[in-house]
């Protein structure tokens, strides 16, 4: 079972630790890397270790303190460059080698992302973060860098002593470094196996507060009291997922809240989750994505997907978890509500791949295709929607949540593929093997577009949300003084995403006369909720609204999640008066980007990623 993503062969051997020393260098944008990788013999006979590295420079190499030749393999587009390591000696099945690699990354290294002080909030020191999911941690660490190897690590990180450096493991201490007075060497252990996706750095000016028994919150200063309010129910939440999935084993559970360049709404990082700042709404409305991060400290980081064609088996099982989550802390209701959202979330998806597009399979094939390119809904929402299906013919969520649990416990430090799950699950279900025989498998696992079944879900909140979106589409010029303030003062924040989102799944925009009347009467430009705002940009842009361009446009700009980033750009670029401008503003402002985000954004924009022209 080869990873299509790794050049690495785990097969025939397989790191279990990883001992790291890192130079952070914020003037060269560079880390000064050495690794000690402890590789464990899996085959007869083993003389060439064959590492996952991208744009790495190699200094030296030795195994077991003797020198060892290596050559760097021919490029590839995105899955890096091989190193091969030649043993100076043989080994055999059981034996372990520790190989140790001196190295510098590149300051365009994919992993990273270097922030002046200017693109910080406090404007006055640098900043670094890392984002390794899904194969991006060979830029900064040679590794095998596929989540079938499972490892833990130890770190020391030497960092300029205004700043202070967090990991994806737990504080170990911190000392001066005794070769620079002026810097300071913290240090970290994580004793649990884990992914080398999951391998996190963060250096910057960075405060903490308590907010739980095994939770503080970190980010720079500007952010931290509000991010203490926002995320002060994850104690209650961490309690509820261990309750319906067993024990926290990671120890610490830290959220980090990110500079606004962070590309993803949370990365679920072993006792650091980071976080986007537009969680930040101000009334916890938007916490439940910390729900799903928790969630992912048992599907993702204790049982792993064997290699990214599986994501589901991380992602499904997450926002599963997460509802669960969601359903003991307010109710069997909000659950099926977020679901029926969810649906929506992937309609979206499959739209946009086109619904014969393999990449919208349950389990794609990833032969020579980018995994950042496959990131999308579909490995969450048509991954839940199995599992609610499975839920409902087994007999329902307490008893569908026992086989989650088990299979969490079954498969709890390894990596797993669809064929074990499912296997686990007939074995699990065998007094119901009748009923899992008529589950259309091939049509849930392996065919693109829409799942084979669409859930009925309990509409009891969507109600509102449907009457009043219905209201504005039905509404001529001169209905169009019925609407009031009030509308939509009674429903939650979650309500109104609802609202906005069925309007943008419509065929065609709303008039613009109608958009200008929302505005007036619901003031949605004053949102500070950052899903609430994106799909009213969305929908003002559409419309053909021009006063909401440069509004769209800031969105776009001023946070680099590219849930919103990508759609934002999209809507202005499909405005053919304003096509240019959304290209000027991207070329404007891609240096500011994530690298991730600004490659896939030049795709959407067909900008040719290594020039500034337009294609």
């Amino acid at each position: 079972m080869s990873d299509p993503c790794s050049f690495s062969s785990v097969s025939r051997s397989v790191t279990k630790h990883l001992n790291l020393t890192l130079h952070v260098d914020f003037v060269r944008h560079v880390i000064k890397g050495k690794v000690a990788l402890t590789v464990e013999v899996l085959q007869d006979r083993l003389n060439v270790l064959t590492l996952d590295t991208r744009d790495l420079q190699i200094v030296s190499v030795n195994a077991n303190g003797q020198a060892a030749r290596f050559t760097m393999g021919p490029k590839h587009s995105f899955k890096g460059t091989p190193l091969d390591i030649t043993l100076p000696f043989d080994l055999s099945r059981g034996q372990h080698v520790i190989v140790e690699v001196t190295y510098e990354t590149s300051p365009s290294a994919s992993a990273l992302q270097w922030l002046s002080p200017e693109q910080t909030a406090g404007k006055k020191q640098p900043y670094l973060f890392s984002q390794c999911q899904a194969h991006h941690c060979r830029s900064m660490v040679p590794c095998q860098d596929s989540p079938s190897a499972k490892l833990t690590y130890y770190a020391q990180v030497s960092v300029p002593k205004d700043l202070v450096a967090v990991m994806s493991a737990m504080r170990d201490g911190q000392e001066v470094d005794p070769l620079d007075r002026e810097r300071i060497i913290y240090r970290f252990r994580q004793p649990v196996p884990m992914p080398s996706y999951l391998i996190a750095i963060v250096v910057g000016a960075l405060e903490s507060r308590e907010i739980g028994p095994r939770t503080r919150v970190w980010s720079e200063k500007e952010f931290v009291d509000k991010a203490a309010f926002e995320f002060s129910e994850t104690e209650t939440m961490l309690k509820t997922a261990e309750e319906l999935a067993g024990p926290y084993v990671w120890g610490q559970y830290d959220i980090l809240v990110l500079p606004p360049s962070f590309p993803y709404g949370g990365m679920e990082n072993p006792c650091l989750t980071f976080a986007t700042p537009t969680l930040l709404a101000g009334d916890k409305s938007l916490s439940n994505v910390i729900a799903h991060e928790i969630s992912h400290s048992w599907t993702g980081n204790l049982v792993t997907n064997k290699t990214w064609e599986h994501f589901w088996l991380n992602e499904g099982h997450t926002v599963y978890l997460e509802r669960m989550i969601g359903r003991s802390m307010d109710g069997e209701q909000f659950r099926q509500f977020k679901a029926m959202g969810g649906w929506k979330d992937l309609q979206d998806s499959v739209n946009t791949f086109g619904a014969n597009n393999p990449l919208t399979n349950l389990v794609p094939s990833l032969q020579d295709v980018d995994p950042d390119d496959a990131f999308s809904s579909v490995p969450y929402e048509k991954g839940f929607a199995l599992l609610y299906h499975l839920e409902e013919l087994l007999g329902g969520p307490e008893v569908f949540m026992g086989f989650v649990k088990s299979y969490i416990q079954m498969f709890a430090y390894g990596s797993v593929t669809t064929d074990e799950w499912k296997n686990f699950l007939f074995t699990y279900f065998k007094d119901k093997v009748d009923i899992l025989n008529k589950v259309a498998w091939d049509s849930w696992m392996y065919t693109p577009g829409m799942p084979p079944v669409k859930p009925q879900y309990d509409t009891t909140l969507a109600d509102a949300c449907i009457a009043l979106s219905q209201r504005w589409i039905k509404a001529k010029e001169q209905d169009l003084s019925s609407f009031k303030a009030s509308d939509v003062k009674t429903l939650t924040s979650h309500q109104v995403i609802e609202f906005l989102s069925l309007l943008l799944q419509e065929e065609d925009a709303l008039p613009l006369t109608h958009v200008k009347k929302m505005q007036e009467v619901y003031d949605l430009n004053a949102s500070m909720n950052a899903e609430i705002r994106f799909r009213w940009l969305r929908m003002c842009v559409r419309s053909r609204w021009e006063e909401a361009v440069p509004m769209a446009m800031k969105m776009a700009t001023d946070q680099g999640r590219m849930k919103f980033t990508r759609p934002l750009f999209k809507e202005v670029f499909n405005f053919d008066k304003f096509r240019d401008e959304a290209v000027r503003v991207f070329l404007a402002q891609r240096t500011a980007m994530h690298p991730v985000t600004a490659g896939l954004v030049a795709k959407d924009l067909k900008v040719d990623a290594g020039n500034t022209t337009s294609l």
